[in-house]
C-alpha cells in the first residue's frame, strides 16, 4: 500500500474529516518531484482510487486551477494554484527568516549542505537548504523536495522528537507502508536514531539514504508542539561519523536551541 492510500484509508476512520476532501488532496499529494504529466490510471493506481473517482476529482481540480490539463496528452499536471499555497505558508513560516543565516553559516563553515524540513505523511518535505558558498558538490536540494521518514536522518529525529503516542503511531504506519523484506533494515536505523539521540543528542543516516552520503540531523520542537528537523549531509569521504559527532552534531544542537527559544 503507497502512502497516498495509507493516508486515505486512516481518514475514513475518522468521523470529522471530509472524505471528498481528503480524497481530492490525496491526488495534488501524489504528484512527485519530477512529474511532469500523470494521468487519471496512474493517480488511481497512486492513490487507490477507483478511476472513476478520480476522473471527477481532476476535473474538479482543473476548474479551481490546481490542475492543468494537457488536451494533447491527456493528462494532468500542477497548476498555479498549488504553487501560491506553497508560497504562502513559506512566507508565514517566520522561523525561516531566523534558521536561515543560522543555516548558512554551519554549511559554510563545514563544507556541506544543511536543511530544514517538515512531515509530510510518510516522508520530510525540504523548506529550506542552505549550500556552502565554496563547495561546488554540496547536496542541492529543491524546496518542496521530499524524502522517506523511514531512513534518514532527519526523519529519525523527526521520530524522537515527536511525543511517544504520535511517535508509535508513525512508525505503525511506517511499517505497514514498508515492504516486509526491508522492514527490519529500516526498523533497526528508528531503533538506532533512538539510541544516537538519547545518547548524543542527535541521529545519524550513513548511506542509508543514498550511497556514499551521510547525514546528521537533529529535532526541532516549536513552540506550538510541533516538530521540524535539521540536518547536514554530504560526501562520506567528507563527512565522516567522527566528524558529524565531534563537531557538526553540537552545532547542529545548539542551532536547534536557539531556534527553538524564539
Amino acid at each position: 500500500m503507497n502512502d497516498e492510500s495509507n493516508n486515505i484509508s486512516t481518514e475514513k476512520k475518522e468521523p470529522q474529516v471530509v472524505t471528498a476532501l481528503a480524497r481530492g488532496l490525496s491526488v495534488l499529494r501524489c504528484f512527485r518531484q519530477g512529474d511532469r504529466f500523470l494521468g487519471n490510471q496512474e493517480i488511481a493506481e497512486r492513490t487507490g482510487l477507483p478511476k472513476a473517482t478520480v476522473s471527477r476529482l481532476t476535473n474538479t481540480l482543473t476548474t479551481l486551477g490546481y490542475l492543468n490539463h494537457s488536451k494533447r496528452f491527456n493528462q494532468y499536471s500542477l497548476g498555479t494554484a498549488v504553487l501560491s499555497l506553497g508560497y504562502s505558508m513559506l512566507g508565514n513560516l517566520d522561523i525561516l527568516k531566523s534558521a536561515r543565516p543560522l543555516m548558512q553559516e554551519l554549511a559554510d563553515n563545514v563544507e556541506a549542505s544543511v536543511s530544514l524540513a517538515a512531515r509530510d505523511g510518510l516522508h520530510m518535505v525540504y523548506l529550506e537548504n542552505c549550500v556552502a558558498r565554496a563547495n561546488m558538490i554540496a547536496l542541492r536540494i529543491d524546496v518542496g523536495a521530499r524524502t522517506r521518514i523511514a531512513n534518514t536522518a532527519m526523519g529519525r529525529a523527526l521520530l524522537c522528537g515527536l511525543p511517544e503516542a504520535e511517535r508509535v503511531e508513525l512508525i505503525a504506519r511506517i511499517r505497514q507502508a514498508t515492504p516486509k523484506a526491508e522492514w527490519p533494515k529500516i526498523k533497526t536505523g528508528i531503533d538506532q536514531g533512538a539510541i544516537d539521540y538519547r545518547e548524543k543528542g542527535f541521529c545519524f543516516s550513513l548511506g542509508d539514504w543514498r550511497e556514499n552520503v551521510n547525514s546528521i540531523a537533529v529535532p526541532l520542537i516549536q513552540a506550538d508542539g510541533s516538530v521540524l528537523a535539521i540536518n547536514c549531509g554530504g560526501p562520506a569521504w567528507q563527512l565522516s561519523a567522527e566528524k558529524f559527532e565531534k563537531d557538526i552534531g553540537p552545532r547542529l544542537v545548539e542551532i536547534s536551541r536557539r531556534l527553538e527559544n524564539l
